[in-house]
């Protein structure tokens, strides 16, 4: 990496806490294919003099650890990319990780996220249950 890579980008590209441009190249195997090859750019506010490579990339794979796993399954099942709220957008994303978390809760051996989700429509006095909560139901 060269210092004036990150100054442009802070500079022209308007990323005033840009101390950092990460280029990542990564090769794709999949199983009776021919590999394909993947380049990806990073910018990042840490000291490049302080970080080493190892932990720039520590950082990425953390990173998108958690965006294949929480995001992946908000967007799958609450559809959360395709919202565009102006007003209220923080809420829904607190409501879509309680509903994850609860659905996470529930979770007594069915295959899939969605396959709670569904018990819970279905029945779903049987999943206040298994959260230890209690209805009153007036009739």
């Amino acid at each position: 990496m060269k210092k004036w890579d990150a100054d442009f980008i802070r500079e022209q590209l308007g990323l005033p806490g840009c101390r950092a441009l990460l280029r990542l190249d990564k090769e794709v195997r999949h199983k009776k294919k021919l590999p394909s090859f993947e380049t990806r750019y990073f910018v990042s506010s840490l000291d490049p003099s302080v970080v080493s490579a190892s932990e720039f990339q520590d950082y990425i794979q953390r990173h998108w650890e958690v965006e294949n796993c929480r995001h992946l399954q908000k967007d799958r099942y609450f559809e959360e990319d395709k919202h565009s709220l102006r007003h209220g957008g923080d809420r829904w994303t607190v409501l879509t990780n309680i509903a994850l978390s609860l659905t996470r809760l529930l979770y007594r051996g069915e295959r899939t996220l969605r396959e709670v989700a569904e018990h819970c429509l279905i029945n779903p006095a049987t999943a206040a249950e298994r959260v230890h909560l209690y209805l009153l139901i007036s009739i």
